[in-house]
């Protein structure tokens, strides 16, 4: 699956001000991938996470979110 298809889904972080956005590929995660990237940079390749690593680093921030 192509990382430069897809809805790229921003961070319900991210706000509407712009600024340092994270959005990432749903669609990927079936191929074991997940693509990541910078919104105000999307012409740059983006970054690919394991599945695994990316449910772990989502795990963590929701947990970080509710201290």
């Amino acid at each position: 699956m192509s990382t430069t298809s897809g809805p790229w889904l921003k961070s319900s972080y991210s706000g509407g001000q712009g600024g340092n956005c994270l959005e990432w590929l749903p669609a990927s995660v079936v191929t074991g991938v997940v693509p990541v990237r910078d919104s105000k940079d999307t012409d740059r390749a983006p970054l690919r996470f394991s599945t695994a690593a990316w449910t772990t680093f989502v795990g963590s921030m929701k947990h970080s979110a509710r201290r």
